[in-house]
Parts: structure tokens; sequence; C-alpha cells
């Protein structure tokens, strides 16, 4: 599939293992786990950055390859069931801080064409990805502006 903004092809990924259940090394009990999961998101973790932790860190010492192998549910779903999940998508949140560092440096750098090119597309991936959680993960009202971004990251 070719990428968003330009006329090059993506490169390729590696693939998750096709294995359904978890490998037998690490037999960390499923509500371990969650409870885990919402302790790192108490602590401000996004769950990226959860996942990664429990892939390095694992619960009790014992590390946990893939979460939704083992408990059946993705961190996010986790978060969701217990209160702890962000108010904005993680995908969304990265983009606005994105848009905002690149909004500043384009106030202090007129000249900078590819910068201000750059923050176009960032406001387009922004508002195609508003348009996906709209209704779902946000209100049906919400529309981005770079002043909202701002009073959003804020917190």
């Amino acid at each position: 599939m070719a990428r968003m903004h330009t006329r090059r092809r993506g490169s390729s990924g590696s693939d998750k293992p096709v294995a359904d259940d978890p490998p037998e090394w690490s037999d960390v009990d499923a509500d371990e786990i969650e409870e885990r999961v919402v302790e790192l998101a108490e602590q401000g973790h996004e769950p990226s950055q959860i996942g990664l932790k429990l892939r390095d860190e694992g619960v009790k010492g014992v590390p946990v390859p893939d979460v939704k192998a083992a408990t059946g549910k993705k961190v996010t779903t986790i978060l969701e069931e217990h209160d702890a999940a962000p108010e904005l998508p993680e995908d969304l949140k990265n983009l606005m801080e994105r848009a905002v560092r690149l909004r500043r440096h384009v106030d202090e750098n007129q000249q900078d064409m590819q910068n201000k090119r750059a923050l176009q597309n960032t406001e387009s991936k922004i508002r195609r990805l508003v348009n996906y959680y709209r209704g779902d993960e946000l209100d049906e009202d919400f529309t981005y502006t770079h002043d909202l971004a701002v009073t959003l990251l804020e917190d």
C-alpha cells in the first residue's frame, strides 16, 4: 500500500506470530496482567508503552509477550473496563502533539516551506482520524483546531 502523502510505497514490517495461545514459559494469571495494566496506566503510561513494559519487565518478573493472547482482551479494552482509558486515542494525541510542535516552529521560521508542508500533511491526517473516531471515542461535534489541540494537550 502506498503512503498517504507521497507517491512512494511503504516499507514492510514484521508480522505477529500466528499462535493464538500464550507460550508455556509465560504462565501469568490474566487477573494479575489486568491489575498491572491498570497500575501502569495510573502511572501515566500510554497503551503502547504499557505493552512494551509488560513485554520487557513483565508481571512479577515473568514477561508477557502478548497481552491479548494471555488475557483475551486488548490493552485499551482492559483500560476501558477499569475506567482508566485516556480521553484521546493515542494515535490522535501523538499527531496533535506533532502539529503543535510544527506550528510553533513554523511561526518562528516563516520561510521554512518544508515544515509548512509537513504541518499541512499532519493536520490533514488529524482531520481524517477525527472523522474516524467521531461518535465512538470523540463527541459528535468535535472538530480539530490548533487552539483546541493546545488546550487538550496542556492536561
